[in-house]
């Protein structure tokens, strides 16, 4: 399923996003930049219409990818994001 879901990325000077549209609806985790090296996850929103998908966790997995790339750090504020970090060892390094 994850395979063909497209991630975009959106980010200004402080602010950024990552969004998936699917069937008209859009799910979300927002950031914020606090400096170069570090993001502060602060929201992660799937609409009903698309609950159930796996999409969240998808948000924040390239969240953790793009940060490894980039050598920035992640501050999880949103307790979703938080969350599924904490579950999973592999993405811890970027905390």
């Amino acid at each position: 399923m994850s395979a063909d879901i497209e991630i975009k990325r959106e980010e200004g000077d402080t602010k950024g996003r990552y969004v998936i549209r699917l069937d008209g609806a859009e799910a979300e985790m927002t950031y914020s930049r606090a400096g170069e090296k570090m993001i502060i996850i602060d929201h992660t929103g799937v609409p009903d219409a698309l609950r159930g998908r796996g999409l969240g966790p998808l948000l924040v997995r390239r969240a953790v990818e793009d940060a490894r790339a980039e050598g920035r750090k992640i501050l999880p504020l949103c307790p979703f994001a938080k969350a599924i970090i904490a579950k999973h060892p592999e993405l811890q390094d970027v905390l």
